[in-house]
């Protein structure tokens, strides 16, 4: 066999090695999770659905920004809030609205201009939700996919994004190590 044949084999069986680490993580915790999703009667389940939610209001220092975006990393600072932000599809003359979220709480925010009010709506959820939200979490909505305000939301979109390629590189290694087997186990193997 030709020396780059060979280094081509040594690469892909450590490719397939340390993918296959790193999708380990990713196969616990998406079958953890989506068994929660699928058996919502299970005690795990409900206790994954159920949320503290207080509600109190802030008085804030004057908003800096000239956009609605600046604004409200503004609110986020003097709230002490960090996550993703959501926008609502129109906002209420007066008033900046929206909704701050990260697996553990979500926050959903109206700032009286005029007053310099903040109402603020807050959720706390459960180790166990917070663990099923990462089944379906991206950071932003389904019409919303361009722009994500939260670093760590932009990890774990890289994170999944290397997963998908990492799985068709995977899948594509294992087609070439199949096609690589002597003639007469060929058959057997993919039965």
């Amino acid at each position: 066999m030709p020396s780059s044949a060979r280094f081509f084999e040594t690469w892909n069986r450590k490719l397939h090695f340390y993918l296959g680490l790193y999708f380990l993580f990713f196969l616990w915790l998406f079958s953890l999770t989506g068994l929660l999703l699928n058996h919502g009667q299970w005690a795990m389940a409900v206790g994954a659905n159920e949320r503290r939610e207080t509600k109190y209001e802030q008085a804030l220092a004057p908003l800096a920004g000239d956009s609605d975006a600046e604004r409200a990393r503004d609110v986020m600072r003097q709230l002490n809030k960090r996550g993703e932000i959501n926008w609502p599809a129109s906002q209420p003359p007066g008033y900046l609205t929206f909704n701050v979220s990260r697996p553990t709480e979500a926050n959903q925010i109206r700032v009286d201009l005029t007053t310099s009010r903040a109402s603020v709506q807050h959720f706390d959820n459960s180790g166990v939700a917070a663990f099923r939200i990462f089944h379906t979490f991206s950071g932003s909505r389904y019409v919303d996919t361009a722009h994500r305000d939260w670093v760590l939301t932009s990890v774990w979109v890289v994170a999944m994004d290397a997963l998908a390629v990492g799985l068709v590189v995977m899948v594509l290694g294992s087609y070439y190590m199949w096609f690589r087997l002597k003639q007469k186990r060929r058959l057997a193997c993919s039965l």
